[in-house]
């Protein structure tokens, strides 16, 4: 009977803690955080396609016409994948940041930092919700466009990574600023003169070859420049930087901010009481 015994505890464990990873604990916290954006598929899915159709209707009416090609494409076949990456980016960083901040202010952080799992799986499972809605809009915004805009998919490769580079790293952000933020107000200013600022002179709206030399140079420390570069690469074929220092300055700094949001939680800074 012992020997019976511990042959079934011993079953049970590596059902849920397969080589030391409690796998059953992270896809529940997990599915969690996707049900959570989930019900409320209007706000967090549908209100940004919306967004992201009125900006791409009011570049076309407004200025579509008169803008010369860029790099030999149409301007609104170049101005859509970068409507689509930052739709990808805001949402990221929106549904992780709202949700930290939200336990925070609740006080059922607790619930976040007691279960049986280590800070690494809540990290893991945490962020992954926040990629899994950026995903999710940025997929559901490029179908809606079809309907307007005719994507070539040079290379779809391209587009899966940086869309994938673009919501881990901005749901990675938004954790570590919902760590910082003690209240709305907190997480507004990183909105207003962090995300929005990077996102807008990343080259979302312009190809950063026409701007003067010194300002292209200032482009590429903007990390938002290669995710939107790489995502116009993946539905164009063409791109004002190179693809592969893209490739490695994103999968670096998701590295970096992954491990600095790790050690974060796991000390629980701004988080204990």
């Amino acid at each position: 009977m012992p020997a019976h015994t511990t042959s079934d505890s011993t079953h049970k464990f590596g059902a849920t803690h397969l080589q030391g990873v409690n796998w059953l604990g992270m896809w529940t916290l997990y599915v969690k955080e996707v049900q959570r954006f989930l019900n409320l598929y209007l706000q967090t899915i549908g209100a940004p396609i919306v967004t992201t159709l009125l900006y791409l209707a009011i570049f076309s009416i407004a200025v579509g016409r008169d803008r010369p090609d860029i790099h030999g494409i149409s301007f609104i076949a170049f101005l859509a994948p970068g409507l689509i990456m930052m739709a990808i980016i805001q949402n990221a960083f929106a549904n992780t940041s709202s949700s930290m901040l939200s336990a925070k202010i609740q006080g059922n952080i607790v619930d976040l930092l007691m279960p049986p799992l280590s800070s690494a799986e809540v990290t893991t499972a945490f962020i992954l919700g926040g990629v899994s809605r950026g995903i999710v809009v940025g997929a559901a915004t490029a179908l809606a466009m079809l309907a307007f805009v005719d994507f070539a998919f040079a290379h779809i490769w391209a587009i899966v990574y940086f869309a994938v580079m673009g919501s881990l790293i901005l749901s990675i952000i938004g954790t570590l600023a919902g760590i910082w933020a003690d209240k709305f107000d907190h997480m507004a200013s990183v909105t207003n003169f962090i995300i929005m600022p990077l996102s807008f002179l990343s080259g979302s709206f312009y190809s950063i070859s026409r701007l003067p030399d010194l300002f292209q140079q200032i482009s590429h420390f903007n990390p938002f420049f290669y995710l939107i570069d790489g995502i116009r690469y993946g539905f164009t074929g063409v791109a004002d930087g190179s693809v592969a220092v893209g490739v490695a300055v994103t999968a670096g700094l998701a590295a970096i901010l992954w491990w600095c949001c790790h050690k974060l939680l796991d000390r629980g800074w701004r988080l204990k009481a």
